[in-house]
């Protein structure tokens, strides 16, 4: 929904940490909100099952930044952000289609997202497969696309996948 509105400048957007695509619900999740919001409805306002205190949410913090992550993954996640800014020394098509890449907030993001979905899977060190799993999500909005790209009906996601086809796995 964009009507009347502007695209935010680059370094507005890059202020996001991530640009999560969702889409729409298949018909058996459909079934089950109509569901739910029916009987919240006749039940009255519903309150949530349990509170998460501030104190535990900055202790998963600091653990989700302490996690390890070893050089040679930490050298994946920043040669992928870099294929963004010097494309050619990656893939010289890639380098037709990227006008601007992610700055260093987006290496942030990566590895600060990385690290998240690392214990999010219960784990004590960040893999590649984290890195790849939120590679979209964080610099598919860092990427600025040339003319050129749009032209040709390249979007953000294809360039992404072509980073990560480029790019080799630490």
């Amino acid at each position: 929904e964009q009507e009347g509105t502007y695209p935010l400048p680059e370094a507005q957007l890059d202020r996001f940490l991530m640009h999560v695509k969702i889409g729409f619900p298949d018909a058996a999740v459909e079934r089950r909100i109509l569901q739910q919001a029916r009987g919240e409805a006749l039940n009255g306002e519903t309150k949530p099952e349990r509170r998460v205190s501030q104190q535990a949410i900055f202790a998963a913090r600091k653990e989700i930044l302490g996690l390890y992550m070893a050089d040679a993954v930490e050298e994946y996640l920043v040669q992928l952000v870099m294929a963004t800014r010097t494309p050619a020394k990656f893939d010289p098509e890639m380098a037709e289609w990227i006008a601007y890449g992610a700055s260093p907030r987006g290496s942030i993001a990566l590895d600060r997202c990385a690290r998240a979905h690392a214990w999010l899977a219960g784990r004590d060190f960040v893999s590649p497969e984290d890195i790849q799993a939120v590679l979209f999500d964080v610099l598919r909005h860092r990427i600025i696309l040339s003319f050129e790209a749009e032209a040709a009906g390249i979007d953000q996601d294809r360039v992404v996948q072509r980073i990560l086809d480029v790019v080799a796995v630490a």
